[in-house]
């Protein structure tokens, strides 16, 4: 009751100062601007400033907890956001020292890294795009969101929508992987699923990230140079983020790399010109963690004071950690190399911000103890992450059929991560409680049940490189490492006495994620020794893969009959992949990011351009490796199912339109297998001819559908000139007249095609 009467006050005081300040002003102030411009006509510099800054909580075994001199600050009012700072009662602590205590009682914004799941863990997001169901990735987005509301967060730090072509990367985990228009969809329904139709205490505000170009790092080594053209740049990185901004995102994160020369966070023409003027966003934009300080290693600056003025006058509204705001701001508005009215844009885009999310109104409206107790990893949710985690797994191989499993005889489950609960809820996990997760062990033997006999082996380490071991474990990898020959002799006893073999291989969550670049994206070779020895003894073997990046499999899939690709799954990850190894559910996912032969292809996505010396095995002189082909090894679009589809040549209702008309595309898909099961029926176009080359393919559409064994449905798809637009020689966003095929097919290989026309 306290601060409502103060915030009534302030509202109050709005509307009689509004009328003053701006007499002449054509529309009508909304409630919010005349809140806010009283507000602010009361803010000295340095709490205007305090709004720009965030600083973070300390994590621990225990919880989170804030540092004394930030407290100090705090009740200062020099803080307008703080963030890993989560539950009821902390928050509730945190704000009432701003509230309270501070002159003008403005509350704080909290924000977390809710990346995929809050308590509950979902798939990584690499491997939830891999469902092509977007209606599950808003779902999974609202759960996470529902559970961080409750657990006092306001925001989140997602979605990542960088377009990303380079599996050495690790924070491809973290993306919807290489296709710029499916990109685009899931960037949408991420953050929808994230805010809700509003901010009614359920929802928080998403972050659309990093911006721009954080996917396109050299030597895919985290944290390096970009230099990209500005074709690149429009067609390739920019549609996601554009993206977001119409699907009304609440705030805008920074990358750490540069754009043509410029580090993104003092990128004006990036910031201000596109971002805020091109594309009238409203929101506010935060830097990545102490990126304002990086600046200086950049070169681009002298010193963190000059990094803090070109940040501010780029465009950036909140500083994360790196306090150079703090610090220096004041002065360099005494210098005259900020102007005041810069300052003034910031901060009104903050406070918009706490306005919108309700927290004038109610500062502890995020912070309900009670509703934390019913939310969090309720049921429902479990049951949501179970079969989101089961739509992600991705078929690689069925050779004869060999899933699914039958439930009897013996299973030899055998591997570093058949039995670890660690590694099922993957990197970026945030507050996911890895204690809770569902082994593989503890899934294939409650969905199998008592008629099979599963004799379990950890078989290998992670690695035995003693240096990649202790790098882990300095992060939090907590790698326990056993005597390798103990453990494979201990592998192929258990093997030796099964029926079939089921290995669990991969990455440890270390292993990818922020940070976790890795210049060979192969199974480690202590794995690899494994798989050798197992396949010496002729018996059937299923590879699951938890991973959180496409792996080199030549080998692999030349050895093994089957192969299932699970990612990093979540809470409830043992459950799923048990689910779908015994087929009570028919995996239907599909890559959303191309699979390599060798590392020497990237990178290597399936939208590339032809060269003037297409590979021509019979010509020396054309694009082509000596040692590999071209081709991919799984390509984008691809995944298999139990059962096996086929499709019919497509039909198109016109053979030349115009650019007002429509072109309606159709096909026959049909389950010819033997199990009911989902398909995902992609359709594609090419240009064939452009004032600059277009790619040999683009997706345009998709629909998942259901089909029982033995049903054919009709698919319907409609093109228009949106559709076949892009940026001319001119860099005109255009289409242009000529010839053009359309492609409809299971990925973006394996593909019937038709022609068509478009006329002036």
């Amino acid at each position: 009751m306290y601060y409502r009467k103060i915030s009534c006050a302030l509202v109050a005081t709005a509307i009689t100062l509004s009328g003053f300040a701006q007499p002449k002003k054509a529309a009508p102030q909304s409630k919010m601007d005349q809140f806010v411009s009283s507000l602010m006509q009361k803010m000295t510099l340095d709490e205007k400033i305090g709004q720009l800054t965030q600083y973070t909580s300390d994590m621990a075994l225990t919880g989170p907890s804030i540092r004394a001199g930030y407290k100090e600050d705090i009740q200062k009012g020099m803080v307008g956001s703080i963030f890993n700072a989560y539950t009821p009662a902390y928050t509730r602590q945190l704000q009432e020292m701003a509230v309270k205590n501070t002159r003008l009682h403005i509350p704080l914004i909290f924000g977390y890294d809710v990346i995929h799941g809050h308590k509950t863990i979902f798939p990584i997001p690499l491997g939830e795009s891999s469902s092509w169901d977007l209606a599950a990735m808003e779902k999974s987005a609202h759960i996470a969101a529902a559970e961080a509301s409750a657990d006092g967060l306001h925001w989140t730090f997602a979605p990542m929508v960088d377009i990303a072509r380079d599996p050495r990367w690790g924070r491809i985990a973290e993306g919807a992987g290489e296709d710029v228009w499916l990109g685009s969809q899931i960037a949408k329904a991420r953050v929808k699923g994230f805010q809700g139709a509003s901010f009614d205490g359920t929802t928080v505000m998403a972050c659309t990230k990093h911006f721009a170009g954080y996917g396109f790092i050299q030597g895919g080594r985290d944290y390096n140079v970009v230099d990209v053209s500005q074709r690149t740049l429009w067609e390739t990185i920019l549609p996601p983020f554009k993206a977001t901004v119409d699907a009304g995102v609440g705030s805008f994160m920074t990358s750490f790399n540069e754009i043509a020369g410029v580090p993104s966070t003092a990128n004006k023409w990036l910031v201000t010109d596109v971002l805020k003027k091109q594309w009238k966003y409203d929101g506010f934009v935060v830097t990545d963690y102490t990126a304002i300080n990086e600046m200086v290693n950049h070169g681009n600056v002298a010193n963190e004071k000059e990094a803090g003025e070109a940040a501010i006058n780029a465009g950036i509204d909140m500083d994360m950690q790196g306090s150079v705001f703090a610090k220096y701001l004041k002065q360099s508005v005494g210098e005259g190399k900020v102007k005041v009215q810069t300052i003034d844009e910031a901060v009104r885009r903050v406070l918009e911000a706490k306005y919108k999310l309700g927290l004038f109104a109610d500062p502890y409206k995020y912070c309900n103890e009670d509703r934390a107790k019913t939310e969090i990893m309720s049921a429902a949710n479990l049951d949501a992450a179970r079969d989101i985690a089961r739509k992600s797994m991705v078929l690689l191989k069925n050779y004869q059929q060999v899933l699914p499993l039958k439930k009897s005889g013996s299973i030899a489950l055998i591997g570093p991560l058949a039995n670890d609960q660690r590694d099922m809820i993957g990197n970026w996990s945030g507050a996911g409680d890895w204690h809770k997760s569902v082994t593989l062990l503890d899934g294939i033997k409650a969905v199998a049940g008592s008629g099979v006999e599963v004799n379990y082996a950890k078989g290998a380490n992670f690695s035995d490189d003693k240096s990649i071991v202790a790098q882990m474990n300095s992060q939090g990898g907590e790698l326990v490492n056993d005597d390798p020959e103990a453990l494979l002799k201990q592998a192929m006893d258990a093997a030796r006495k099964s029926d079939v073999i089921v290995l669990a291989v991969g990455e440890s969550q270390g292993m990818t994620g922020e940070a976790a670049s890795r210049s060979d994206i192969s199974i480690p070779e202590s794995q690899q020794r494994l798989m050798r020895e197992i396949y010496t003894l002729g018996k059937p073997v299923v590879l699951v893969l938890m991973n959180g990046r496409p792996l080199t499999l030549t080998w692999e899939d030349a050895h093994f009959p089957a192969i299932l690709e699970t990612w990093f799954a979540g809470t409830e990850a043992g459950n799923a992949i048990a689910d779908v190894l015994f087929g009570n559910y028919n995996p239907a996912g599909k890559l959303t990011i191309t699979f390599p032969r060798s590392v020497g292809q990237i990178p290597l996505y399936y939208d590339m351009k032809k060269t003037g010396r297409p590979a021509d095995p019979n010509n020396k002189y054309s694009s082509k490796y000596l040692d590999i082909s071209n081709d991919p090894l799984y390509p984008f679009g691809y995944g298999l199912s139990y059962t096996t589809f086929t499709y019919t040549q497509p039909v198109l209702d016109k053979k030349t339109i115009k650019a007002t008309d429509k072109l309606n595309v159709s096909v026959t898909v049909t389950n010819t297998g033997s199990y009911d099961g989902e398909e995902v029926v992609q359709l594609y176009i090419r240009d064939v001819v452009g004032s600059v080359t277009r790619p040999m393919k683009q997706l345009r559409n998709f629909q998942k559908v259901f089909l029982r064994k033995g049903e054919s449905k009709e698919i319907k798809f409609t093109l228009t000139n949106d559709d076949l637009k892009f940026y001319d020689a001119n860099m005109k966003f255009t289409s242009e007249p000529g010839d053009f095929k359309v492609f409809v097919g299971s990925n973006s290989r394996d593909t019937q095609e038709a022609d068509f026309k478009l006329t002036l």
